[in-house]
């Protein structure tokens, strides 16, 4: 008899683990990486991080629609998903199906936030299935940018095709290493040649009340090298947010110019007393009825000029479009008000899946531009620390935004 209810109490443990390991394995085969899962007496846990889904909604969207088929406990404990990025938990969605009662459970009944609960302690040192680490991709940036030309020329174009190395070769760390090859120019000799663009080594790390801390350095945009820090501070108002960054960089160019030639076009040049310190900080919100962002913040630029800046920014699916206005007191006449309008689109294919450690090659995931109303090219100029910093990128883990666009299914 004590062997039979042994068994009997044992039954359910086993059926979840199996449950469980089943789960785990249904989402490698969806794309996902760095998969584990784990199990208390209060709840049952999964972890992924999406690599492979373009709209982080759609990567998790595909996530809990397997979970909720395959993994929801069934004695009444927590459900919660665990959501890495490169390594580094952002986000979690916890769901009480006891709470739902007899209908299924739907998208919009998972609760998502920063906050990591108990559920991350169960998890955080197990074997990750379909590891991230040490893969690598090649990805192709196209960049375009225009200004007013002379008087024969309305606009002078410049075109690039930028395919950029990028590995994970730790835990939160990447490494970025790219190629600019010009296919348009009207911009001057100096960006005719082939050269090396951005060549960086970042490192992220998230500390308590959720905060997290991304350090970069090496080459930057705007000819822009040294160091950059920033700061996301996220408090328990899923709508409300602050970011600060902070850096340290100097002039610097690939080329060695002579008669208008490139003698070196691999050969890095710097200028050692053109240090600069750089910071911005800012308060955000996002309204969840017009799916838009409404930040401001005060800057320091590149010249040591200070000053202020609003952006309105509005989400969407594949794209995102901001307006922006910004004030920067200056001496020259011609500077002041400025203000334009930016927009970033999601470019194809929405899925990319890894083939194991063979090399993926894909278009990047955002290509952007930026329209400048004033013509304003000195002062309030600042730069950007890594490839894949924009303002579609910077949104997509934000709860408010998420919950907004998991409602929708």
């Amino acid at each position: 008899m004590v062997a039979l209810l042994f068994i009997a109490f044992l039954l359910p443990l086993c059926a979840v683990a199996q449950n469980g390991d089943r789960t785990v394995e249904e989402l490698v085969k969806l794309g996902f990486e760095n998969v584990c899962w784990g199990e208390d007496g209060a709840e049952v846990v999964y972890v992924v991080e999406n690599n492979t889904y373009r709209q982080s909604d759609v990567g998790i969207g595909m996530a809990l629609d397997e979970i909720q088929k395959s993994g929801m406990p069934k004695d009444g404990r927590l459900c919660r998903l665990i959501i890495l990025d490169n390594n580094v938990p952002k986000i979690s969605l916890c769901c009480n199906s006891t709470r739902v009662g007899e209908r299924d459970i739907r998208r919009s009944d998972w609760n998502v936030s920063y906050d990591l609960g108990q559920g991350w302690e169960l998890v955080k040192g197990k074997e990750r299935k379909n590891s991230s680490l040490y893969k690598v991709d090649l990805v192709v940036y196209p960049m375009f940018s225009f200004k007013n030309g002379r008087n024969s020329v309305p606009y002078q174009v410049r075109f690039n095709v930028n395919p950029t190395i990028e590995a994970s070769l730790w835990k939160g760390g990447r490494v970025t290493a790219q190629l600019v090859i010009p296919v348009v120019n009207d911009f001057g000799y100096k960006y005719d040649d082939v050269r090396p663009g951005y060549l960086t080594v970042s490192q992220t790390v998230r500390l308590p009340y959720n905060i997290f801390v991304t350090g970069t350095a090496g080459c930057f945009s705007g000819n822009r090298n040294g160091f950059d820090v920033n700061v996301e501070y996220f408090p328990k108002l899923k709508d409300f947010w602050f970011d600060a960054r902070a850096s340290y960089t100097w002039f610097g160019e690939w080329g060695e110019w002579k008669n208008g030639k490139n003698l070196h076009p691999f050969k890095f040049g710097y200028d050692r007393n053109s240090g600069r310190v750089t910071w911005n900080i800012g308060a955000n919100y996002y309204l969840r009825e017009f799916n838009s962002q409404l930040s401001v913040r005060a800057e320091k630029y590149i010249q040591g000029e200070c000053g202020v800046r609003l952006d309105l920014i509005r989400h969407m699916k594949n794209c995102s479009i901001g307006f922006y206005g910004m004030y920067v007191p200056s001496d020259d006449h011609n500077e002041g008000v400025n203000g334009g309008f930016r927009f970033v689109v999601k470019l194809p294919p929405y899925k990319y899946k890894r083939r194991g450690y063979v090399p993926r090659v894909t278009t990047s995931s955002i290509w952007g531009f930026e329209y400048n109303a004033g013509g304003t090219f000195v002062y309030g100029q600042s730069f950007k620390a890594n490839a894949q910093m924009n303002m579609s990128e910077a949104i997509k883990y934000n709860p408010a935004y998420l919950e907004q666009e998991l409602l929708n299914f």
